[in-house]
């Protein structure tokens, strides 16, 4: 079995940061990440997208977190990341990992895989 195990949520004061991690693990098998991106959904409203990191290294962000979040990978450490900073209360949410790779041992192929959320709110 395959997962991404995410971290770094919690609470924060409007104008704080925070880092979420997102690292692929596995038992018997071993999930090399591609490309990766974070999601978040807030009470009421759909998931949306936040943020993405393509193999090459490229990056995408929704407009409402461009200059505040960086996302980044450690292909080392087969782990995607979110710096956020300057956050508002409106960036409260639960934040989900998602990332595409491939798969090698008992489990073999490309996959593509979500984490299971970590809480992220952000106090006015």
């Amino acid at each position: 079995q395959v997962q991404l195990v995410e971290s770094g949520g919690g609470l924060v004061q409007a104008g704080g940061s925070l880092r979420l991690s997102c690292a692929a693990s596995g038992t018997r098998s071993t999930f090399i990440i591609h490309s990766g991106g974070w999601y978040r959904q807030a009470p009421g409203k759909q998931r949306e997208l936040v943020a993405t990191i393509s193999s090459g290294g490229g990056e995408n962000y929704a407009d409402s977190v461009k200059g505040r979040f960086t996302i980044s990978r450690d292909n080392a450490k087969n782990t995607v990341y979110l710096q956020m900073n300057s956050l508002k209360p409106e960036d409260t949410a639960v934040y989900y990992c998602n990332a595409e790779g491939t798969a090698y041992g008992s489990i073999v192929g490309l996959l593509e895989l979500w984490g299971q959320g970590t809480l992220v709110t952000v106090s006015s």
